[in-house]
């Protein structure tokens, strides 16, 4: 007779079991057990009672009452309104609860209100979008303290020459200063996840760099198409060129500047590349510097990333 498989259960956090509530692994639910790693990550946040504290995804409330015993309000983002519930029963009748404000809803689509902080232990599949979400956001906030997968953690840090160093690295560096702070074991999430983590400490840049960020991201885009070939290489690619040529019509169009008859975008691409001593160089071994350089000359010459 034929063994019958069978069906595979979800590990679940005991007390919120008995309340008949599943995490769901849809939504990235991990949720944060360890008493002294949350305590660790509200420590290192440097609150002040002033505070205004943005958390994303706060589960069962574990972080949530920790920040709310420091703070002036806590504002928590929760797609899951089975939690949202259950973060409301937590703090009803306390004098924690008029100082909790709860956003039902996708943090990546809702539109953010003024915070100080954030500190938050996130759903990893909205990592890279929620950092450039924080970072672009105005006005500035203090800090973030935000738990990661340990790649994307170091992929953030990463420097020039580093195997992890890629468009996440340069593009976050660029806005922020970035450092690991900690690191955590799976052990220490119910369910526990299949990857490590670390905590991140992100810090905005005040004033952030006089530069048009669409523009850059438009330029680090196309340079990490594939980074360990050279820049003359990566900006021959004809879709590449076609787009930069668009671009450059347009640009043309918009300030009245006539486009001569044997204009040629390859070796007009050529000539700006070759002016910056950028032709062989690689993304992978770019900082900066390097990047803001090119990106001027491209511009001077009005090619345009937008």
């Amino acid at each position: 007779m034929p063994k019958v498989k069978k069906e595979k259960q979800s590990r679940q956090h005991n007390a919120i079991a008995k309340q008949g509530i599943l995490f769901n692994k849809e939504f990235g639910q991990h949720i944060l057990k360890n008493p002294l790693v949350i305590q660790s990550m509200v420590d290192k946040s440097a609150l002040r009672s002033t505070d205004t504290v943005l958390e994303i995804g706060p589960g069962t409330g574990n972080m949530t009452v920790k920040l709310l015993e420091k703070v002036k309000k806590v504002i928590a983002c929760e797609i899951d309104t089975r939690l949202v519930a259950e973060l409301q029963k937590r703090v009803m009748g306390t004098p924690f609860q008029p100082k909790l404000e709860i956003i039902i809803g996708d943090v990546i689509k809702a539109e953010l209100p003024f915070f100080n902080v954030c500190v938050a232990n996130i759903p990893y599949q909205i990592s890279s979008p929620l950092v450039f979400k924080l970072l672009l956001h105005r006005p500035h906030f203090r800090c973030a303290i935000l738990m990661f997968q340990r790649e994307f953690a170091y992929r953030l840090v990463a420097k020039p020459g580093d195997k992890l160093y890629c468009r996440l690295s340069i593009n976050t560096q660029l806005l922020a200063r970035v450092e690991i702070i900690m690191k955590v074991g799976k052990n220490n999430f119910r369910p526990p996840p299949k990857v490590e983590s670390n905590v991140v400490r992100i810090e905005p840049r005040n004033p952030p760099p006089p530069i048009n960020y669409c523009e850059w991201d438009g330029l680090t885009r196309i340079a990490f198409i594939r980074k360990n070939k050279t820049l003359s290489a990566v900006f021959k690619q004809t879709s590449v060129s076609t787009l930069l040529e668009k671009n450059f019509l347009k640009n043309c169009s918009l300030t009245n500047m006539t486009v001569p008859s044997d204009f040629d975008i390859k070796q007009k691409i050529d000539d700006v590349l070759t002016s910056c001593s950028a032709a062989e160089k690689r993304a992978r071994n770019m900082d900066i510097d390097d990047f803001l350089l090119l990106l001027h000359a491209f511009n001077k010459e009005g090619i345009h990333f937008l």
